[in-house]
């Protein structure tokens, strides 16, 4: 078999889609004899082989002079690389127009087509709305937005969505071909471990001093803005008690360098994409948070849970479903007072015991290798089906020729 993904959310340096492909490449190596082909926005347009692995970039600007990431209007290009492949399925990540563009190159080519959707990208913009628009801007996003995702992902095969949940809730806007997925962790590496001495020396964190840690992109959507502001009240709350530790770029790297120079325990750095040292990042941390109320699954949770890090975040989103302990002291608000409070509680309640309690299930649970072993089973059904509708198509054009 061999499988193509296609997205514009690809950074060289780090995010969770470009973990969950790493993974699946892996895995095709080390477990499989099928072949992949990763179809994505880059500096240039040309075609990288390694063995049973390709990479096929298409020149992309970037979305701005900060961003790491690409956009992809060269859609002639793309389709033409799908030709010239050939894959035997395509699973896309997009949501826009290169979406709709894979669809486009799988019925010409008569293959099954996938889509993950991978953020629930609405949200944003309701929120968005909401802020600057009033209530009936936000009704006038979610209509439009409701019709666009049901005609958008009705068109796949399979709509693999990362939480049981949210599967339900595109069901209810129409979307019938949803699946519940998994994504995973490296359990091989990311796993308990003791502090890293010279890593919480290189912060600043002294014996009796707790390291906040937070993994991922700078971004209003990430909530950014309330992460930062509960950084700056806990250190109001509790001066000297929190080291604080960023790791991420974007476009909010500029409220960062603000903020470091009113905290001088605020440490940041723009980017790593080695998940050895992600993992002693987690396991010398105190504590994880993830603000993020848009994700659909956030793969640095877990990873910060196998490490025996606890996570604490906002309730009422799709994180909720992947914490394993100490989901009662989440924040009930997405507000930086709210997040703060639930850091103390979190820290007044024992870390390292919720963090080991979070680490065992975890690690049991998401292993790559079973989750991607049931995402293989799920393309094999899509290969089924369509070779199914090619004999029934077939057919049919017999009956009517007679």
């Amino acid at each position: 078999m061999k499988i193509c993904d296609a997205t514009q959310f690809y950074s060289e340096v780090g995010g969770g889609v470009r973990r969950y492909l790493t993974e699946k490449r892996r895995y095709v190596l080390e477990h499989t004899q099928d072949e992949h082909v990763l179809l994505i926005p880059g500096p240039r347009t040309e075609v990288i082989r390694d063995g049973r692995l390709t990479t096929c970039t298409v020149q992309s600007p970037r979305i701005s002079p900060t961003s790491r990431y690409r956009i992809l209007f060269n859609l002639r290009q793309a389709q033409e690389f799908i030709r010239q492949e050939k894959p035997d399925i395509i699973e896309s990540g997009d949501p826009y127009h290169l979406g709709w563009r894979m669809i486009d190159a799988a019925r010409e080519a008569s293959i099954p087509v996938v889509g993950f959707y991978h953020s629930h990208f609405p949200e944003a913009y309701l929120r968005t709305s909401l802020k600057y628009c009033g209530p009936w801007v936000r009704d006038a996003v979610l209509a439009y937005a409701q019709d666009y995702i049901h005609r958008l992902y009705n068109e796949f095969d399979f709509t693999l969505v990362p939480s049981a949940f949210l599967a339900g809730l595109l069901q209810s806007w129409g979307v019938m071909t949803t699946v519940p997925v998994k994504l995973g962790v490296d359990a091989s590496i990311f796993r308990p471990g003791s502090p890293d001495p010279e890593l919480r020396a290189a912060w600043g964190a002294g014996s009796e001093q707790e390291v906040l840690l937070y993994i991922g992109r700078l971004a209003g959507e990430k909530n950014t803005p309330v992460l930062l502001e509960s950084f700056r009240l806990l250190e109001q709350r509790h001066p000297g008690r929190f080291v604080f530790v960023i790791v991420g770029d974007g476009g909010m790297r500029g409220e960062v360098a603000a903020l470091r120079a009113r905290l001088p325990r605020l440490h940041w750095t723009p980017y790593c994409a080695d998940s050895a040292t992600l993992a002693r990042h987690y396991q010398s941390a105190s504590i994880f948070i993830h603000p993020g109320v848009c994700e659909t699954f956030g793969l640095v949770t877990l990873e910060s849970q196998a490490c025996a890090c606890p996570v604490v975040g906002i309730r009422g989103t799709y994180m909720d479903a992947l914490i394993r302990a100490g989901l009662e002291h989440w924040a009930a608000a997405n507000t930086p007072e709210a997040l703060a409070d639930a850091v103390l509680r979190l820290a007044a309640a024992g870390p390292s015991a919720v963090g080991a309690a979070a680490s065992q299930a975890v690690r049991h649970e998401y292993a790559w290798e079973t989750v991607l072993s049931h995402l293989w089973g799920i393309y094999h059904r899509a290969l089924e089906i369509n070779t199914e509708r090619r004999r029934y198509g077939a057919l049919h054009r017999g009956f009517e020729s007679l």
